[in-house]
């Protein structure tokens, strides 16, 4: 990963320093007894730091010609990640109710995190029509949403600082440096995980490779055949003409067993093709907010087709299982939103994987529409003695008595539960003191597993 250049660290020095001054002047203008009316900040009494050399942070500043609020509203988003007790002198209490201040927004219960809120005061103090001018640069429909620069994403209703139902809008959402802004802005530091688009996915790594996949040779070739064409598919598609006979995209279904390597696959998949792989979480996908699953997933999908990840649906037969009557107003929003999502889907020119562990139970007016449809079978015995065997760490020594050949011909079960077997019996190891993968650890440990599965043991 390229380092970020030193002339980047001192705009960025420059950029968040400008920032925490910013903060200075709007507490002490708030806190000051008999203050005229509120400042336009940035402005004379802050003003905006000249850009130092042409570093990528620079360069993107410069190539979206960001305006000094604009630029204000990046410095605070990205605050949290790289400088957080920088906003730290927003989260005090008020002395009379003895709660976080209502007019500086913010996300509490840790470091303290910006919201429309905290940036509509920062621009505005107590000035309404400063106000309005900052909520419009927050909106969905301003320039900043629309060129993936900053996003405001809606809270779940449980978090700290998160407003209620009837409350909830751009003055109460996240601020979050746009995906594709962040790649090109800041492509050196390892920042925590940012907010994906509407919340709705987050990105899934493996320290496994590529030749610790344990499958089949026909489900590999199967997951061969996507790789070609995240490889190759664009050139099929334009260059040889392709594209006017099929979809611009790829939806595979994988299905099989817990435990089988669905998402280590399409994890592995990414990685070997450079893609990034983001898992979307299907319990957010239907809001309960009329036209939000639109507004998010169309989100979601553009930031996918930008920036060419593999979306990840897990346990899909929840969203695209077979379909029964409509009983009531609740069940005809539901259909709606499956068809747009399988819309999004069938649309997206790049690809999207569906994993259920239960193919039965997909629609078959779904499953016609999938371009590849992946097995992944319980392993057989010699695949699970190869599982057996890769997954006990190097450091551990197995005693004489204990044959992973036995276990692999007796036991039919998934590459996952093995992993979580050799886990019960090393965490036993470490417990004891020693280094030794005992047998007696091993059978208590598929023993609880099969209970698990309500099998017998």
């Amino acid at each position: 990963m390229p380092a970020l250049a030193a002339v980047d660290v001192a705009t960025l020095d420059a950029e968040l320093a400008w920032l925490a001054r910013v903060v200075e002047l709007r507490l002490a203008h708030y806190f000051a007894e008999g203050a005229p009316a509120s400042p336009a900040l940035p402005g004379a009494l802050a003003p905006t730091p000249p850009l130092q050399g042409d570093g990528p942070y620079a360069a993107a500043l410069q190539r979206h010609a960001l305006d000094d609020t604009e630029r204000l509203l990046m410095a605070l988003a990205l605050a949290p990640a790289l400088r957080p007790a920088l906003l730290d002198v927003l989260a005090v209490h008020n002395p009379t109710t003895q709660r976080p201040y209502t007019e500086f927004g913010g996300v509490h219960g840790g470091p303290f995190l910006p919201t429309g809120e905290t940036a509509c005061f920062l621009l505005a103090g107590d000035d309404l029509a400063l106000r309005l001018s900052a909520l419009q640069r927050l909106s969905p429909q301003g320039r900043l949403a629309q060129q993936d620069l900053l996003h405001v994403v809606s809270l779940p209703a449980q978090a700290p600082g998160a407003a209620s139902a009837l409350g909830q809008g751009v003055q109460h959402g996240l601020l979050t440096p746009g995906a594709g802004f962040v790649a090109t802005a800041l492509p050196g530091p390892a920042l925590p995980p940012l907010a994906e688009p509407g919340g709705l996915a987050t990105r899934v790594h493996s320290g496994l490779d590529w030749a610790d996949l344990v499958l089949p040779a026909a489900t590999l070739a199967q997951l061969e055949d996507i790789g070609l064409w995240l490889q190759h598919g664009r050139t099929l598609l334009d260059d040889w003409g392709f594209g006017r006979r099929t979809s611009r995209g790829h939806v595979a279904l994988f299905h099989g067993p817990p435990g089988t390597g669905k998402t280590l696959s399409a994890c592995l998949l990414g990685q070997r093709c450079g893609r990034e792989v983001h898992r979307v979480d299907l319990s957010l996908v239907v809001s309960k907010y009329i036209g939000e699953t639109e507004k998010n997933l169309g989100r979601l999908f553009d930031a996918a087709e930008r920036d060419g990840w593999i979306l990840f649906f897990d346990e899909a037969d929840a969203l695209f299982g077979k379909r029964t009557g409509v009983a009531d107003a609740h069940d005809r929003y539901a259909n709606q939103e499956v068809s747009y999502l399988l819309q999004r889907i069938e649309a997206h020119a790049g690809v999207v994987v569906l994993a259920s562990n239960l193919k039965h139970h997909i629609d078959d007016a779904f499953l016609r529409r999938f371009h590849s449809v992946v097995h992944f079978a319980l392993p057989r015995a010699a695949e699970r003695l190869r599982l057996w065997r890769a997954a006990v760490p190097a450091m551990v020594t197995a005693e004489p008595s204990l044959d992973f050949a036995a276990l692999a011909q007796q036991h039919e079960i998934a590459g996952g539960t093995i992993v979580a077997v050799l886990r019960h019996a090393c965490l036993q190891a470490l417990a004891r003191g020693d280094a030794v993968l005992r047998a007696s650890d091993v059978d208590e440990g598929i023993r609880r597993e099969l209970r698990k599965e309500g099998r017998a043991a």
